[in-house]
Formats: C-alpha cells, structure tokens, sequence
C-alpha cells in the first residue's frame, strides 16, 4: 500500500512518484490550495493538494483529523525559503495525484496537532491515540532500540535467551505476588513471578553458563512514579565469575548503550561506593551525586548537651544526629522553612532544626536559630567548621533513629537541589557495594534480607552469620545513575549449608525452607557452579535515557497509581460459573463508608 514511509520521503526522490499512508495530522487551506500534513511512524510529510487536480482536491477537502489515508504524489522540492529544518522530510513537498480516505474518523478526545495539558486518566482511557503522538512513537521506538543493543551486547559476549516459567511458586518474601488459581487443582494457586531469580540460578546448576532474559515479572505493591504492578527486567546470570569480572561486564554494556544510543561518554571506570559510606554522606543507597549537597556526621558534638532532642539520639548506639548546609540557604524564608518541615514528617522526622548563617564571622552573634540557647559556644564553633559553613548558609539538623535520620535528610538533600536548581548536569553512575546481609526490623523482631535470601556473604565474614548477623556484609551491588537503582545484583549461595543457615536467621524453618525452596535446595546437591547475576529495571533504563517523568511514559499500555487499567477496565469482575470452576467463593466485603 506504500512506497515509502512520510519521515523518509526526502530530496533525493525529487520527481519520483511516491505512494504514502498515514492519519490525517494538519489540514491547512491557504487560498484555495490544501496543504494535508500526513503522519505515521517515522515522522511527517507534507503534501500539497491543487484545485487543478479536482479529483484529489475534492476528497481532500472531505479529510479531517486523524482520518486515514493513502496519498500517490509526486516529489518536489519546496519554495525557496520554505522548507522546515524540524522535519526530515523539511525539504520536500508531494504533489497529490490520488488521495483516498482508507478510514474516517471520529473527532478525537485531545487534539494530537497541538501540545495540550491532557490528564492522565484521558491519555490512559484512549491509550491507542496517545500513542499516536509522535512523543510517545519516538519513546517506544527508543526503548526497541536500547533491546536491541542490550541484546546484541549480550549475544556477542556468549549470553543465551532463556524463557523462564510465567506460572510459578509463591515466595515468602520481598512483595506481594499476584496469585493465579488453578482449575485442574481445586484450592491451589500459581504465582506470577516477581523475578525469575531462581529459575535462573537452576539453569546456572544446568550448565547453560551465561543466561539472559527480557522478562516480564509482577508485583502486588504500592505504586510510584518508577513502579507499575507487571514490569521489564533485562535479566542476568553467568556462572564461574567474581564480583569484579561481572560488574566490569555489566560496566562496558552499559558504556555501550549510552555512547551508541545517546553518543553520551560515561566514566571508565565507573565510581565505587560502600553502602555505608552512602548512606553517611547522601542517606540513600542511591544517591543522586549531581547534587553537591552532602550530610555530615554531628552525634559525636551533641552527646553532652542539654538538649535531649539532640543529646538523646546521639546516644543511641541506633540514633544519629546529621547536618546538612544548604549554601545559600539563608534567604529561604520562615514559610519555606515550614514546607521542608512537613516534608521530612512524611518520613517520620518530628521536626527540622536549622541555623542560618548570616554573618560567621560575628559568631553566635551573626547566626539565627530557635536553638541556639540549648548549645554551647564550643559546639556551635564545632559545627561551624565541621560543615564548612559560610556567610549566606543555612544548616539544617536531623536528630533521630538511624533510619529516620537518612530517610529524612536524604530525601530533604534531593528536594532542596532541585528546588534551588543545585542539579548538575550530565550523567553521574555509580557503583555501590559492600551492603549489610540482614536488616533488623524492631516491630517484626526478626532480620529481612536487604537483597534476596539467595545473596551469598563475604567470604570473610561467613563467621559473622553465627556471631554477629548485623555486621555480615553481603557481595552485592547495585548500579545507580543520576539517584535512579538501575540494577540489583549479587554473587549468589552456591553452599546448601550457607543457604540453610540464611534461612534459618530469616526465620524460615526448616520445615518452611523444604515447602518454598525444596527444589533449589535439592539441586544445590549436585555440583552447584559459582554464580552470580544482576537484572536492569528497562522501564527506569528508558525514563532516565528519553527524559520521561515516569515509566508510565515508555510503556505502551501502564497500569494507572491503583492498578488498574483505565483502557480494559482490567482488573473487573468474573461471573459465578468462572468462579465456580475455580473453587473459588468471594467473601462478602463489608460496607465501607467513603
């Protein structure tokens, strides 16, 4: 039906008759002459419809937006000083010949002609329109692309495409799984995976060596602006490497995909950083390192004053007091002050101490703070220097847990780069290494795995799972850029009696550990290799590389914030007879008022 797509009609088909199709993007009329801009994948082309050409011109008038059409043309160049530099196809014009309406249509429920505020829900509801703006065909085109050379990458470096199972086994941790009943065994359910993590350590026990997958996988949880319940891995696995050979892998893939895609430069090598050094400077094991801002550690200054709101924490074996200066800070006014206070209370912080620096070389006399009566001469001196501060400054002070305290501060440190435009530019990857095995949950009384249960330890602190959990520290990592997780990875159990001891501090009995991960436990038996692996979120990959503020934005059909999907109407109910069939009884919800 055509010779060529619109974007690649260009100069060198000058006098060539041409046959394109697409919808209907512009209609102009300019003194009798209709100007139709015609619209597919590649981009548009303009074609230039004559009142002497009745036939053409006649339908031409008929035409209006999104209809679709086949349009048979000649290619001529297009007045002098008229040509459009935003276009590929800028240079030329097609002289209709022959316009046929394949489809009308009806008037679409936002114009795709024009940039309009449009809401999500609408976007979402008539997904197959907005798709058709050429923002949203440039972004899935983009995301094949960068498949396409992380798939190339992986082949040439000796990865085989493995499918792994979809219907699977419920975990007992991390998120929650969607669970998927079973008709041919009454009152048993499948799971949809949450990673082929296991799978693909089975076929590393396989021999298969080198395994990848772009993988669907699915989690029951709340949503963000980076998470959707179905989602893309680039999955991984390889057998007999160390952490440093397979990070370097991971590494130059990643060089690759942005100098081929973006022609973007990333270091060689990428920067290290320990979870803990991460964490100290930044409150987050993903730091953002474009923004120049920085906690500092003060605990050890404010455990003998006499305010207890700071003395307290810094105590606390578990506490930690930390100041953050905000350069320039000062001229942030009482009512700002009171918005950034709000904001940490999202993360549990009771409160925002601040002081701002007006004149530092006045001394107490030259700093402005309801504080400042609770605190020495000496330690106020102390945490001048200690932070650096200088005149214009504003310091602000987090006193609580540990975990409080980061969470607080680290995502304060973010607002506030963007708020005052501290964000540099480019691009800041990062490694981050040397993570805690175990974290411990006060409420639950009990350790969680900070990764997977099937992330081995360091080889030197295998002691430390009988003496001291918390201090075991793991062989993961993770890959971060620009405050985004990449990737998570580790250097797996390859040991049945490290993987049983794991278990066993998680507080999975053996009884439990036999019922949920027999299987692996079994094959761990028979010769298991060395292995380690990582898997790339694509969906973040895609936002970071196109600009997109959420990963909503890259994929062809997303979920809304609550799941659902606005365009199926998915999830919806099942009548009585499917649920019948499935031994499955909904219980009656009891009445909620709204």
């Amino acid at each position: 039906m055509r010779s060529h797509y619109c974007g690649d009609v260009n100069e060198t088909l000058e006098g060539k008759m041409v046959t394109v199709v697409g919808w209907m993007h512009r209609r102009r009329d300019h003194g009798g002459v209709i100007f139709i801009d015609l619209r597919d994948r590649e981009g548009l082309v303009q074609v230039v419809c004559n009142p002497e050409d009745a036939a053409s011109f006649t339908v031409a008038e008929r035409v209006r937006s999104e209809y679709v059409l086949q349009i048979e043309g000649i290619v001529q160049l297009r007045p002098a000083g008229s040509n459009n530099p935003d276009l590929k196809s800028g240079k030329i014009e097609i002289i209709a010949k022959n316009v046929e309406i394949l489809n009308s249509s009806e008037t679409p429920p936002f114009p795709l002609n024009e940039l309009v505020d449009v809401s999500e829900d609408i976007r979402l509801r008539h997904r197959y329109i907005d798709l058709r703006r050429p923002e949203m065909q440039q972004r899935l085109r983009f995301r094949s692309q960068i498949t396409r050379q992380l798939r190339n990458y992986l082949d040439d470096h000796g990865f085989l495409d493995i499918e792994t199972p979809i219907l699977t086994k419920a975990t007992p941790e991390g998120a929650r799984d969607y669970l998927v009943p079973s008709r041919t065994h009454p009152g048993e359910f499948f799971a949809l995976p949450q990673s082929p993590q296991l799978f693909k350590q089975l076929l590393m026990m396989s021999g298969m060596d080198r395994y990848y997958q772009v993988v669907r996988c699915f989690r029951d949880e709340d949503l963000r602006a980076d998470r959707q319940p179905e989602f893309t891995q680039i999955d991984m696995e390889a057998s007999f490497v160390e952490e440093e050979e397979f990070m370097s892998l991971m590494e130059e893939m990643i060089r690759n995909l942005f100098a081929n895609v973006l022609e973007q430069a990333l270091p060689n090598p990428f920067p290290r950083m320990t979870y803990a050094e991460a964490m100290a400077r930044f409150g987050s094991d993903k730091p953002d390192l474009r923004i120049p801002l920085e906690l500092v550690e003060v605990s050890d200054l404010m455990k003998d004053v006499d305010f207890k709101v700071f003395s307290g924490p810094a105590k606390d074996e578990r506490g930690r007091v930390a100041a953050l200066r905000v350069p320039g800070g000062n001229t942030l006014s009482r009512k700002e002050i009171d918005d950034y206070t709000r904001f940490v209370g999202i993360y549990g912080a009771k409160g925002l101490a601040y002081i701002k620096v007006n004149d530092l070389a006045a001394g107490r006399e030259g700093l402005q703070s309801p504080i400042l009566k609770f605190l020495p001469d000496s330690v106020v001196d102390a945490i001048m220097a200690r932070v650096e501060a200088q005149t214009g400054d504003l310091v602000f002070f987090g006193a609580d847990k540990v975990t409080v305290v980061n969470e607080a501060l680290g995502a304060l440190r973010v607002r506030l780069g963007h708020d005052l435009d501290m964000v540099e530019h480019g691009w800041r990857p990062l490694w981050v290494v040397a993570f805690p095995m175990f974290e411990w949950d006060d409420k639950a009384e009990r350790w969680y795995a900070l990764h997977h249960p099937f992330t081995a330890p360091r080889e030197s602190d295998l002691e430390l799972l009988e003496t001291d959990p918390e201090k075991c520290l793991s062989r993961a990592y993770d890959m971060v850029l620009n405050g985004t997780e990449l990737g998570g990875g580790s250097i797996r159990i390859h040991k049945t009696v490290v993987q049983k001891k794991v278990f066993e501090l998680l507080g999975i009995n053996e009884e439990e550990a036999n019922d949920k991960f027999g299987f692996l436990l079994e094959a761990l038996k028979y010769g298991c290799p060395p292995h380690g692996g990582l898997a790339f979120g694509l969906d973040r990959l895609v936002m970071l590389m196109t600009g997109a503020a959420s990963i909503r934005d890259v994929m062809a059909f997303p979920k809304t914030q609550s799941a659902s999907c606005l365009l199926t109407d998915a999830p919806s109910h099942v009548g009585e007879e499917q649920l019948k069939e499935l031994n499955i009884r909904l219980r009656k919800l009891p009445n909620i008022e709204v």
